[in-house]
């Protein structure tokens, strides 16, 4: 059951407040010297911010305050993009990565959270990237001790779009209208989360 009733979503029965910000922070992984998961003769990073940009354009169009960790192929340290976020008032922060694994034939999304609020927006943009992209594949909504989450001050998800070392899902991960179609189901997810 899903539904909205004074302020909150009823999700699986359960009453999940909406958030409330006017900022996202949107948060390229890796860049510069690190250049993340590298198979088929893609690079993370640079799959990262193409779809970081397409997000800000999107979140944008619907009057949001976008502030990005990157915008270029720098490296930035975990506690840097923590700090900027920081930063920020009334903002959520969404980390984009791609997934990789030494066993190919794992493929899907995974979104991690660490705090309440983070799992609210985790949940919401990972059931838009199902529904776009339809596929149920992946570990879903994941509890992450991840740094950035941890040292962030505001509902935070890391949202793994695909893995890179699955040769169907990076055949896909590389044509432009997937990214696309990925940015439209996160920027989604995230409007969602406001209620």
């Amino acid at each position: 059951m899903l539904g909205w009733v004074l302020g909150f979503w009823l999700l699986g029965g359960l009453a999940v407040q909406a958030l409330t910000f006017r900022t996202v922070v949107l948060d390229p992984g890796h860049g510069g010297k690190d250049g993340g998961a590298a198979w088929y003769g893609q690079v993370e990073k640079r799959l990262c911010l193409d779809v970081a940009l397409r997000v800000e354009t999107l979140l944008k169009r619907r009057g949001l305050q976008v502030v990005m960790t990157r915008r270029t192929d720098r490296f930035v340290e975990l506690a840097d993009r923590a700090r900027l976020a920081n930063r920020s008032s009334s903002a959520v922060f969404v980390s984009l990565h791609f997934n990789a694994s030494r066993n190919t034939s794992i493929r899907g999304l995974e979104v991690f959270y660490l705090s309440s609020r983070g799992k609210t927006l985790g949940s919401r943009i990972l059931s838009s990237l199902r529904a776009r992209l339809q596929t149920t594949r992946g570990r879903g909504l994941v509890s992450g001790n991840l740094k950035v989450l941890r040292d962030t001050r505001m509902p935070a998800v890391v949202v793994e779009a695909g893995y890179l070392s699955n040769r169907t899902e990076a055949a896909r991960i590389t044509t432009a209208s997937h990214r696309q179609a990925i940015a439209e189901a996160i920027a989604a997810g995230i409007l969602a989360a406001r209620g």
